[in-house]
Protein backbone atom coordinates (compact mmCIF):
# COMPACT_ATOMS: atom_id res chain seq x y z
CA UNK A 1 0.00 0.00 0.00
CA UNK A 2 2.69 1.86 0.76
CA UNK A 3 4.41 1.76 -2.53
CA UNK A 4 1.30 2.45 -4.31
CA UNK A 5 0.61 5.69 -2.36
CA UNK A 6 4.44 7.10 -2.95
CA UNK A 7 3.60 6.33 -6.75
CA UNK A 8 0.37 7.73 -6.96
CA UNK A 9 1.90 10.79 -5.50
CA UNK A 10 4.43 10.97 -8.12
CA UNK A 11 2.03 10.40 -10.99
CA UNK A 12 -0.09 13.08 -9.43
CA UNK A 13 2.84 15.60 -8.87
CA UNK A 14 3.99 14.79 -12.70
CA UNK A 15 0.65 15.94 -14.06
CA UNK A 16 0.49 18.49 -12.00
CA UNK A 17 3.96 20.06 -13.29
CA UNK A 18 3.06 19.11 -17.22
CA UNK A 19 0.23 21.06 -16.27
CA UNK A 20 1.90 24.08 -15.05
CA UNK A 21 0.89 26.96 -17.59
CA UNK A 22 3.52 29.38 -19.22
CA UNK A 23 3.16 33.20 -19.50
CA UNK A 24 0.05 33.51 -21.43
CA UNK A 25 -1.35 30.72 -19.34
CA UNK A 26 -0.96 32.81 -16.53
CA UNK A 27 -2.10 35.87 -17.71
CA UNK A 28 -4.86 35.27 -20.57
CA UNK A 29 -6.73 37.78 -22.52
CA UNK A 30 -5.12 41.23 -22.58
CA UNK A 31 -6.78 44.47 -22.25
CA UNK A 32 -5.82 47.87 -21.81
CA UNK A 33 -6.87 49.97 -18.43
CA UNK A 34 -6.12 53.34 -18.93
CA UNK A 35 -2.67 53.61 -20.02
CA UNK A 36 -1.41 50.44 -18.59
CA UNK A 37 -1.62 46.79 -20.27
CA UNK A 38 -2.84 44.45 -17.78
CA UNK A 39 -4.09 40.82 -17.78
CA UNK A 40 -7.33 38.92 -17.58
CA UNK A 41 -7.58 39.87 -14.08
CA UNK A 42 -6.88 43.44 -14.64
CA UNK A 43 -3.15 43.38 -13.31
CA UNK A 44 -0.48 45.05 -14.17
CA UNK A 45 1.79 43.23 -17.05
CA UNK A 46 5.33 44.15 -18.89
CA UNK A 47 5.68 42.59 -22.40
CA UNK A 48 9.06 42.14 -22.36
CA UNK A 49 11.15 40.36 -25.74
CA UNK A 50 13.05 40.22 -29.23
CA UNK A 51 12.15 41.30 -32.56
CA UNK A 52 12.84 39.44 -35.28
CA UNK A 53 14.49 40.68 -38.59
CA UNK A 54 12.42 41.39 -41.58
CA UNK A 55 11.39 37.71 -42.52
CA UNK A 56 11.99 38.19 -46.22
CA UNK A 57 15.80 39.08 -45.09
CA UNK A 58 16.26 36.71 -42.65
CA UNK A 59 13.67 34.13 -43.29
CA UNK A 60 16.20 31.38 -41.72
CA UNK A 61 15.21 32.24 -38.05
CA UNK A 62 11.88 32.31 -38.59
CA UNK A 63 10.96 28.76 -36.63
CA UNK A 64 9.68 27.20 -33.65
CA UNK A 65 12.66 26.51 -32.96
CA UNK A 66 13.97 29.51 -32.68
CA UNK A 67 11.04 31.32 -30.62
CA UNK A 68 11.28 28.57 -28.20
CA UNK A 69 15.45 29.30 -27.88
CA UNK A 70 13.87 32.90 -26.97
CA UNK A 71 11.65 32.03 -24.66
CA UNK A 72 14.27 29.52 -23.01
CA UNK A 73 17.72 30.88 -23.00
CA UNK A 74 17.04 34.55 -23.31
CA UNK A 75 13.60 34.43 -21.33
CA UNK A 76 11.09 36.77 -23.68
CA UNK A 77 7.35 36.56 -23.14
CA UNK A 78 6.65 38.05 -26.36
CA UNK A 79 8.57 37.74 -29.81
CA UNK A 80 7.77 39.98 -33.11
CA UNK A 81 6.84 38.67 -36.22
CA UNK A 82 8.30 41.06 -38.96
CA UNK A 83 6.72 40.81 -42.12
CA UNK A 84 8.69 42.67 -44.75
CA UNK A 85 5.17 44.28 -47.04
CA UNK A 86 7.08 45.31 -50.39
CA UNK A 87 10.08 47.37 -49.68
CA UNK A 88 13.38 46.08 -51.68
CA UNK A 89 13.02 42.41 -51.92
CA UNK A 90 11.24 39.42 -54.17
CA UNK A 91 10.89 37.60 -50.97
CA UNK A 92 8.37 40.66 -49.65
CA UNK A 93 4.55 39.84 -49.10
CA UNK A 94 3.35 41.61 -51.95
CA UNK A 95 5.99 39.81 -54.43
CA UNK A 96 5.70 36.37 -52.31
CA UNK A 97 2.62 35.85 -49.86
CA UNK A 98 2.81 31.84 -49.89
CA UNK A 99 6.62 32.04 -48.75
CA UNK A 100 5.74 35.34 -46.55
CA UNK A 101 2.90 33.84 -44.82
CA UNK A 102 4.65 30.73 -44.43
CA UNK A 103 7.53 32.27 -42.63
CA UNK A 104 5.21 34.81 -40.64
CA UNK A 105 2.78 31.86 -39.25
CA UNK A 106 5.61 29.57 -38.10
CA UNK A 107 6.44 32.39 -35.49
CA UNK A 108 2.92 33.15 -34.29
CA UNK A 109 2.23 29.24 -34.37
CA UNK A 110 5.87 28.99 -31.87
CA UNK A 111 4.63 31.25 -30.11
CA UNK A 112 1.40 29.49 -29.66
CA UNK A 113 2.98 26.51 -28.99
CA UNK A 114 5.35 28.28 -26.54
CA UNK A 115 2.83 29.72 -24.48
CA UNK A 116 4.62 33.42 -24.87
CA UNK A 117 2.94 36.68 -27.54
CA UNK A 118 3.63 37.23 -30.35
CA UNK A 119 3.04 40.65 -32.69
CA UNK A 120 2.81 40.52 -36.54
CA UNK A 121 3.66 43.17 -37.25
CA UNK A 122 2.89 44.50 -41.12
CA UNK A 123 6.64 46.21 -41.74
CA UNK A 124 6.10 48.90 -44.45
CA UNK A 125 7.21 52.61 -44.48
CA UNK A 126 4.25 53.48 -46.80
CA UNK A 127 0.32 53.51 -46.71
CA UNK A 128 -1.56 50.02 -48.16
CA UNK A 129 -4.59 50.65 -47.16
CA UNK A 130 -6.72 47.69 -48.69
CA UNK A 131 -3.82 45.13 -48.88
CA UNK A 132 -3.41 45.85 -44.74
CA UNK A 133 -7.06 45.35 -44.09
CA UNK A 134 -7.36 42.23 -46.31
CA UNK A 135 -4.28 40.72 -44.88
CA UNK A 136 -5.59 41.40 -40.58
CA UNK A 137 -8.99 40.47 -41.15
CA UNK A 138 -6.95 37.08 -42.82
CA UNK A 139 -5.04 36.94 -39.62
CA UNK A 140 -7.69 37.77 -37.50
CA UNK A 141 -9.76 34.61 -38.67
CA UNK A 142 -7.24 32.57 -38.15
CA UNK A 143 -5.64 33.15 -34.91
CA UNK A 144 -8.00 35.85 -33.27
CA UNK A 145 -9.13 33.13 -30.82
CA UNK A 146 -5.76 32.65 -29.68
CA UNK A 147 -4.51 35.67 -26.45
CA UNK A 148 -1.69 35.28 -27.57
CA UNK A 149 -1.61 36.97 -30.24
CA UNK A 150 -1.22 40.87 -31.08
CA UNK A 151 -1.33 43.24 -34.27
CA UNK A 152 1.32 45.85 -35.04
CA UNK A 153 -0.63 47.57 -38.22
CA UNK A 154 1.88 49.86 -39.33
CA UNK A 155 5.10 49.61 -38.30
CA UNK A 156 7.08 52.70 -38.88
CA UNK A 157 5.24 55.81 -40.92
CA UNK A 158 7.85 58.17 -42.62
CA UNK A 159 5.30 60.79 -44.17
CA UNK A 160 2.27 60.12 -43.51
CA UNK A 161 0.63 62.93 -41.62
CA UNK A 162 -1.87 61.64 -38.61
CA UNK A 163 -4.58 62.72 -40.28
CA UNK A 164 -3.88 60.30 -43.03
CA UNK A 165 -2.67 57.47 -40.51
CA UNK A 166 -6.05 57.99 -38.11
CA UNK A 167 -7.81 57.33 -41.85
CA UNK A 168 -6.15 54.36 -42.54
CA UNK A 169 -5.59 53.05 -38.72
CA UNK A 170 -10.21 52.94 -38.58
CA UNK A 171 -9.88 50.86 -41.52
CA UNK A 172 -7.43 48.41 -40.74
CA UNK A 173 -8.57 48.07 -36.79
CA UNK A 174 -12.49 48.07 -38.28
CA UNK A 175 -11.40 44.71 -40.13
CA UNK A 176 -9.84 43.02 -37.20
CA UNK A 177 -12.72 43.58 -35.20
CA UNK A 178 -15.11 42.11 -37.57
CA UNK A 179 -13.58 38.83 -36.21
CA UNK A 180 -11.44 39.90 -33.28
CA UNK A 181 -13.06 42.03 -30.92
CA UNK A 182 -10.33 41.52 -27.49
CA UNK A 183 -6.57 41.35 -29.39
CA UNK A 184 -4.29 44.28 -28.75
CA UNK A 185 -4.06 46.49 -32.15
CA UNK A 186 -0.30 48.76 -31.77
CA UNK A 187 -1.08 51.89 -33.87
CA UNK A 188 2.08 53.58 -35.39
CA UNK A 189 2.27 57.53 -35.92
CA UNK A 190 4.09 59.80 -37.54
CA UNK A 191 8.17 60.37 -38.35
CA UNK A 192 9.34 57.05 -37.26
CA UNK A 193 6.94 56.37 -34.22
CA UNK A 194 8.05 59.46 -32.72
CA UNK A 195 5.30 62.38 -33.03
CA UNK A 196 3.65 60.18 -29.98
CA UNK A 197 2.54 64.00 -28.44
CA UNK A 198 0.96 64.55 -31.94
CA UNK A 199 -1.51 60.91 -31.58
CA UNK A 200 -1.80 62.28 -27.80
CA UNK A 201 -3.87 65.75 -28.84
CA UNK A 202 -6.06 63.46 -31.61
CA UNK A 203 -6.45 60.34 -30.40
CA UNK A 204 -8.33 57.00 -32.43
CA UNK A 205 -11.90 56.90 -30.84
CA UNK A 206 -14.50 54.45 -30.93
CA UNK A 207 -12.06 51.28 -29.95
CA UNK A 208 -11.16 49.41 -27.12
CA UNK A 209 -7.60 47.58 -26.52
CA UNK A 210 -5.30 49.99 -29.11
CA UNK A 211 -1.76 50.92 -27.95
CA UNK A 212 0.48 53.49 -29.89
CA UNK A 213 3.97 52.58 -30.67
CA UNK A 214 6.89 54.45 -29.43
CA UNK A 215 10.40 53.66 -31.81
CA UNK A 216 13.71 54.00 -30.36
CA UNK A 217 17.67 54.11 -30.80
CA UNK A 218 19.34 55.33 -27.89
CA UNK A 219 22.51 56.69 -29.59
CA UNK A 220 19.62 59.19 -31.39
CA UNK A 221 16.88 59.72 -29.07
CA UNK A 222 17.53 60.69 -26.15
CA UNK A 223 15.39 62.37 -22.71
CA UNK A 224 13.51 64.92 -25.64
CA UNK A 225 12.22 61.95 -26.89
CA UNK A 226 10.94 60.01 -23.61
CA UNK A 227 9.41 63.99 -22.34
CA UNK A 228 7.15 63.50 -25.68
CA UNK A 229 6.02 59.98 -24.30
CA UNK A 230 5.54 61.64 -20.64
CA UNK A 231 3.72 64.46 -22.51
CA UNK A 232 1.37 61.34 -23.99
CA UNK A 233 0.91 59.29 -20.60
CA UNK A 234 0.00 62.10 -18.87
CA UNK A 235 -2.90 62.83 -21.53
CA UNK A 236 -4.02 59.14 -21.20
CA UNK A 237 -2.06 57.54 -24.17
CA UNK A 238 -1.61 53.97 -24.20
CA UNK A 239 2.23 53.43 -25.47
CA UNK A 240 4.05 50.08 -26.59
CA UNK A 241 7.84 50.19 -27.49
CA UNK A 242 7.76 47.84 -29.93
CA UNK A 243 11.03 48.90 -31.45
CA UNK A 244 13.96 49.80 -29.65
CA UNK A 245 17.86 49.58 -29.42
CA UNK A 246 20.78 51.04 -27.65
CA UNK A 247 22.83 52.97 -30.72
CA UNK A 248 22.21 55.19 -33.50
CA UNK A 249 18.96 55.10 -35.51
CA UNK A 250 20.89 53.80 -38.50
CA UNK A 251 21.15 50.65 -36.66
CA UNK A 252 25.06 51.15 -36.68
CA UNK A 253 27.81 52.49 -34.23
CA UNK A 254 28.46 51.82 -30.77
CA UNK A 255 25.97 51.37 -28.12
CA UNK A 256 25.06 54.24 -25.74
CA UNK A 257 24.50 52.50 -22.17
CA UNK A 258 23.93 55.29 -20.43
CA UNK A 259 21.06 56.46 -22.84
CA UNK A 260 19.63 52.87 -23.16
CA UNK A 261 19.42 52.35 -19.09
CA UNK A 262 18.02 55.40 -18.91
CA UNK A 263 15.57 54.32 -21.45
CA UNK A 264 14.96 51.03 -19.84
CA UNK A 265 14.44 52.60 -16.65
CA UNK A 266 11.61 55.04 -17.63
CA UNK A 267 9.94 51.86 -19.34
CA UNK A 268 9.92 49.96 -16.66
CA UNK A 269 8.92 52.93 -14.49
CA UNK A 270 5.51 53.38 -16.39
CA UNK A 271 5.49 49.61 -16.98
CA UNK A 272 5.68 50.13 -20.61
CA UNK A 273 6.29 47.08 -22.56
CA UNK A 274 9.81 46.79 -24.94
CA UNK A 275 10.94 44.73 -27.71
CA UNK A 276 14.44 45.40 -28.45
CA UNK A 277 15.59 44.43 -32.71
CA UNK A 278 16.78 42.14 -34.24
CA UNK A 279 17.18 38.67 -34.66
CA UNK A 280 19.16 38.91 -37.28
CA UNK A 281 22.81 38.62 -38.76
CA UNK A 282 23.44 41.60 -40.74
CA UNK A 283 26.81 43.44 -40.61
CA UNK A 284 25.59 45.97 -38.25
CA UNK A 285 24.82 46.60 -34.60
CA UNK A 286 21.47 46.33 -34.15
CA UNK A 287 21.28 42.36 -35.49
CA UNK A 288 22.65 40.57 -32.37
CA UNK A 289 23.54 37.74 -34.02
CA UNK A 290 26.66 36.98 -36.22
CA UNK A 291 26.24 34.47 -39.53
CA UNK A 292 27.89 31.23 -37.24
CA UNK A 293 24.92 31.41 -35.03
CA UNK A 294 22.55 28.09 -36.09
CA UNK A 295 19.04 28.12 -38.09
CA UNK A 296 16.84 27.25 -34.69
CA UNK A 297 18.46 28.96 -31.90
CA UNK A 298 20.74 27.11 -29.60
CA UNK A 299 23.24 29.91 -29.46
CA UNK A 300 26.91 29.72 -27.89
CA UNK A 301 28.35 33.40 -26.23
CA UNK A 302 30.29 33.25 -29.78
CA UNK A 303 27.66 33.37 -31.78
CA UNK A 304 26.03 36.99 -30.17
CA UNK A 305 27.04 39.94 -30.89
CA UNK A 306 27.52 42.71 -28.09
CA UNK A 307 24.46 43.57 -28.33
CA UNK A 308 22.80 40.17 -28.09
CA UNK A 309 24.89 39.94 -24.85
CA UNK A 310 23.83 43.01 -23.93
CA UNK A 311 19.99 42.04 -24.42
CA UNK A 312 19.82 38.62 -23.45
CA UNK A 313 21.28 39.66 -19.77
CA UNK A 314 18.99 42.84 -19.40
CA UNK A 315 16.17 40.16 -20.94
CA UNK A 316 16.87 37.70 -18.19
CA UNK A 317 17.04 40.70 -15.28
CA UNK A 318 13.53 42.02 -16.18
CA UNK A 319 11.77 38.83 -17.04
CA UNK A 320 13.21 37.28 -13.44
CA UNK A 321 15.30 34.65 -14.97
Amino acid sequence: MKKLLITLFILIFILLTSCQSGFVGENGQLSVKGTQLVNEKGEDVMLRGMSFGWHNWWPRFYNESTVKWLKDDWNVNVVRAVMGVTEHSDSAYFQNPELTLDKIEAVVEGAIKNDIYVIIDWHSHHIFTEEAAEFFEMMAKKYGKYPNVIYEIYNEPVEDSWTELKEYSTAVISAIRKHDPDNIILVGNPHWDQDIHIVADDPIEGFDNIMYTLHFYAGTHKKWLRERGDYALGKGIPIFVSECAGMGADGDGPIDEDEFDAWINWMEENKISWITWSIADKNETCSVLYPSAADDGNWEDEDLKESGKLIRSKLRIYNKK
